[in-house]
């Protein structure tokens, strides 16, 4: 990160060239927001994160997390994948007086508890579509009430089996507003790695923010950009042919990118050959 901006310091900005009289803070904020566009659509970096999930059932998101990739559970020194949980897994609960409205404190915020539903996943109790359900009465059924046939009797464990829910390892669901991602009892005192999406910015710590070459000239391209569509007084063909510069060293970069080897289409294609008995 700092030899971009000192890059673009020396080479593009100056008394004889369009940029002149930047404070390096502003290029300095340009280039971040550069880089962290460069791995929500092209780069696309990904990091692998392994944490001990214990009784609270939550594995708190990095700092540098933009979408995740893919959870596993590492037991037995085998890697298992989960599954996203389609249902309902954590909620707020309003604390309620007897006429059913809300309480508030002394700075008139509402007062909360933890949830029924928290609760019920924390402690094992909640029922689950899923084949993990691992309560006595789902792995013995002893179906007594037809309403309890989706989840006591495993229904379509052994006929019809639905795909969606055919997972025997542990479920999750993230909760982006509190920054955690929920996980069902099973997964209690368990290993989990995290695959996700880095925005790049390495946790606020510019000497590690790095980006690859072949997007190098792009990011100029992007600083440039963007610090003369927010100047004053420049002219718009000036702007648009920055604007289009930009665009284009980004195709350019994208093709460069697709890092096809021989070798890893050979493997794919080692199998084409194989009689299907």
């Amino acid at each position: 990160m700092t030899d971009i901006v000192n890059n673009f310091l020396l080479m593009y900005q100056g008394n004889h060239e369009m940029i002149n009289n930047v404070n390096r803070f502003k290029i300095l904020f340009h280039a971040k927001r550069g880089i962290q566009e460069l791995n929500y659509d092209a780069l696309n970096e990904i990091k692998a994160l392994e944490l001990t999930v214990y009784d609270d059932l939550k594995f708190v998101l990095p700092s540098d997390y933009v979408n995740w990739v893919k959870l596993s559970l590492f037991k037995d020194n085998v890697i298992r994948d989960l599954v996203e949980n389609i249902q309902v897994q954590s909620a707020t609960q309003y604390v309620q007086s007897g006429s059913s409205t809300f309480t508030y404190d002394g700075s008139n915020n509402v007062n909360t508890q933890t949830s029924s539903l928290d609760t019920s996943r924390t402690d094992g109790s909640l029922k689950s579509i899923y084949l993990n359900d691992v309560r006595e009465e789902a792995v013995n059924p002893g179906c007594n009430n037809c309403e309890d046939d989706i989840y006591e009797s495993r229904i379509g464990a052994r006929y019809g089996l639905n795909t969606e829910t055919a997972n025997f390892n542990p479920t999750f669901t993230i909760d982006k507003a509190n920054g955690v991602i929920n996980f069902d009892s099973t997964m209690a005192n368990q290993q989990c790695i995290l695959q996700y999406i880095s925005d790049g910015m390495e946790n606020g710590n510019d000497a590690n923010i790095k980006v690859n070459k072949l997007f190098e000239d792009y990011l100029y391209a992007y600083i440039k950009y963007s610090l003369l569509n927010n100047k004053f007084g420049v002219q718009e063909y000036i702007v648009n042919r920055a604007r289009k510069d930009k665009q284009a060293l980004l195709r350019n970069a994208k093709i460069r990118l697709n890092n096809i080897h021989p070798s890893r289409l050979l493997m794919n294609l080692r199998g084409e050959n194989k009689w299907i008995k």
